[in-house]
């Protein structure tokens, strides 16, 4: 498989891990939505990040919600993931330019601005869980890292990153969450502290060719690393052409109308994956009689 995600437990189980690259899913994403650099980039952090945080969930039918709402250009990200390595996701301003921050890299976090996280988990009960917490930075690795200490009160750190080539397609992606357990002790605390401070980068490492064991063991290899599984992630979007009819069918009779006044075909498009649909004007016309009944 190409990109998949493996999780661990360590120090008889006082840290859990996650570790996952997803070069080829981000690809996707980018093509799909035509999607600029620096929106890549953000997306992409938060597709890697939430095919780990998915995988964490333990119904079949369990979902997870992402979503970062800022002021600053890109607007919006919403991302999805299920239990099996799905995720899909789509940025309001998919084609919003920056220039580099300050470090020379990509600026994801100017592209997000200030506002605010939330985590959303629907497994299976009258009311999802929903968690919320402000940006610290809109880099978001350092805001899930937040996230994950101030609502779910669980010391972790999370480290995403999605490296692009010259042509603006996807070289390397991928991310890692570790997450300290009730009854962690400080000083297994302290020695991951230690190891996290000597990662520079997580698309470095992966750039150098290190697989998520790599890097899992660099980080855990000393504390009685247990990998327990592999599981591949992709990029998965469940939609076609009669969920769109239904979609379009809701807008109501009057939009239906004045789309068939024009006499056009009407193209609508899928906000996940990006996909388009085209609906003929006697395909119109038979969503108008199912709008009416």
């Amino acid at each position: 498989m190409s990109d998949y995600m493996v999780r661990a437990t360590a120090a008889n189980g006082q840290v859990r891990a996650f570790a996952s690259t997803t070069r080829d899913l981000v690809e996707q994403a980018r093509a799909g939505h035509n999607m600029s650099p620096v929106a890549t980039a953000a997306l992409g952090r938060l597709l890697t990040a939430a095919g780990m945080m998915g995988s964490m969930m333990k119904g079949e039918n369990d979902l997870l919600t992402v979503r970062i709402q800022g002021d600053g250009p890109i607007g919006s990200l919403t991302v999805t993931a299920d239990a099996k390595g799905n995720v899909k996701g789509y940025a309001a301003n998919p084609q919003v330019m920056l220039p580099p921050n300050a470090r020379g890299k990509l600026d994801v976090g100017g592209a997000l601005g200030t506002g605010v996280l939330s985590v959303i988990m629907d497994i299976g009960l009258k009311e999802p869980y929903v968690g919320q917490t402000a940006l610290v930075s809109g880099e978001i690795a350092e805001d899930l890292t937040y996230y994950y200490a101030t609502s779910e009160q669980t010391p972790s750190s999370v480290a995403l990153g999605v490296l692009m080539n010259r042509d603006n397609t996807v070289r390397r992606a991928g991310g890692f969450i570790i997450q300290l357990m009730p009854g962690a002790s400080d000083d297994i605390a302290e020695r991951l502290e230690e190891k996290l401070r000597q990662i520079t980068s997580v698309t470095a490492l992966l750039d150098e060719g290190r697989t998520p064991e790599d890097i899992l063991e660099l980080l855990l290899g000393d504390l009685e690393l247990s990998v327990t599984d592999r599981l591949e992630t992709r990029f998965f979007c469940g939609c076609d052409k009669a969920r769109v009819e239904k979609a379009l069918v809701s807008i109501g009779r009057k939009d239906l109308q004045e789309m068939i006044d024009d006499g056009k075909p009407v193209e609508a498009g899928c906000h996940f994956c990006g996909k388009k649909y085209t609906f003929t004007v006697p395909e119109l016309k038979e969503l108008l009689r199912r709008a009416e009944r």
